[in-house]
């Protein structure tokens, strides 16, 4: 213990080396930017980015999705069935339920 103290203080009385740890505890800990925050702003912004990729692609469906029921007789009138239970006249509708 003595070994590791003798060492330390020298060092701690450098006046350069004490203003570069008080440097590196403000920048790491206190300041408005500090480490910690910018791990969780980059953790953030990976999840973000994740999420921006996955509602780009669910666009690109619905865009093609819409595109096909514009275009399509047939398909608007299974997605109004299905969607909304719309139904013909003189037809009856059954909506089972899957129960867990």
């Amino acid at each position: 213990m003595r070994k590791i103290t003798g060492l330390l203080i020298p060092i701690l009385r450098n006046k350069y080396i004490l203003t570069i740890i008080i440097f590196v505890l403000w920048i790491a800990f206190f300041d408005k930017n500090n480490l910690i925050d910018r791990f969780e702003d980059i953790n953030t912004l990976k999840q973000l980015e994740k999420d921006k990729l996955y509602y780009q692609e669910r666009i690109e469906q619905d865009r093609k999705r819409i595109e096909e029921l514009k275009t399509d007789n047939e398909n608007l009138e299974k997605f109004a069935r299905e969607q909304y239970l719309m139904k013909k006249k003189n037809e009856d509708v059954f909506y089972i339920v899957e129960e867990e």
